[in-house]
């Protein structure tokens, strides 16, 4: 049976020391509030762990750091994306060579793939590595939408087993949902969209979010696979202001700015992604004090 990646996920953000040197010593304290808080995944080196900034040393280390603190205890999916189909291949057989329990491969971005281009691409992918292989689509990103006909046929690979969707389009999404193979997971690329996937089926979500809240994304997640639909709008009315404030500017500037304001990393950033205006700051701040968590 395939590995599961259902439940709350944190794509974790990768903290930098003021230098702009890989800080070491802050993702090891991440993770490890990660796994106190008992969530269910964790994704390093995706977007928000501004991985097109780093080499494949750096996120070679992230992964191993992860996993080493993980303990085993959460499963750990790497990004290991490229928009050249050999790089990604290349990236996604070292981060299983590390131990990671699946890769996470976002849709190749300035290319434009044709559907022929997008599954040829995750096949070869899938096809290289024994771990499962999450589909990212994230065409805000990227430049192209992988279209729910093309998942749907990716999710046909054997090795193919969820997907990260954050096009934003509901009814791709229960395209998807509706014609899915038995075990394929549905999972949502945007924190404020994860009761509505749940509602309809999804599995749960990665979420930026949870670097902050990780306890309550897990409850939401929770609370809506379970059904109770009411306990997961009340965790989701009393987190949205912090959902939406996540993406006011450029994730992951808002995220780790946040963190830094809750003395958890350094406000550092690698160009060209700077540190939010202060207006930005002040707004995350009164949100961060709303949910307790600045003294």
């Amino acid at each position: 049976m395939a590995r599961s990646f259902a439940g709350a996920g944190t794509a974790l953000v990768t903290p930098f020391t003021r230098s702009g040197a890989l800080d070491e010593a802050a993702l090891r304290r991440l993770v490890r509030r990660q796994v106190e808080a008992r969530i269910d995944l964790l994704v390093p080196c995706g977007t928000t762990g501004e991985s097109v900034t780093m080499t494949a040393e750096e996120q070679k280390r992230v992964v191993s750091i992860t996993l080493e603190e993980a303990g085993g205890k959460v499963p750990v999916l790497a990004g290991a994306g490229s928009n050249d189909t050999a790089t990604a291949v290349e990236r996604a057989r070292a981060m299983a060579a590390l131990g990671a329990h699946g890769i996470l491969s976002v849709g190749p971005y300035y290319n434009k793939p044709t559907a022929e281009g997008f599954y040829r691409h995750f096949a070869a992918i899938a096809d290289a590595v024994s771990v499962p292989v999450v589909v990212y689509n994230v065409p805000g990103r990227t430049g192209s939408n992988i279209d729910g006909k093309t998942q749907l046929r990716l999710a046909g690979h054997p090795n193919i087993t969820a997907v990260k969707e954050a096009s934003g389009s509901l009814a791709q999404v229960m395209e998807i949902l509706r014609d899915r193979p038995e075990g394929f997971e549905v999972l949502s690329g945007d924190d404020a969209n994860t009761l509505v996937f749940m509602a309809l089926g999804g599995q749960g979500v990665i979420s930026v979010a949870a670097n902050q809240v990780p306890g309550p994304m897990r409850d939401l997640v929770a609370a809506c696979a379970r059904g109770d639909f009411a306990e997961g709008r009340r965790i989701h009315n009393r987190l949205l202001r912090l959902m939406t404030l996540n993406f006011v500017e450029s994730n992951p500037i808002p995220v780790k700015a946040s963190l830094a304001l809750m003395g958890l990393c350094e406000e550092s950033f690698r160009l060209p992604m700077c540190p939010p205006t202060e207006g930005t700051r002040e707004s995350l701040r009164a949100a961060l004090r709303e949910l307790g968590l600045l003294s």
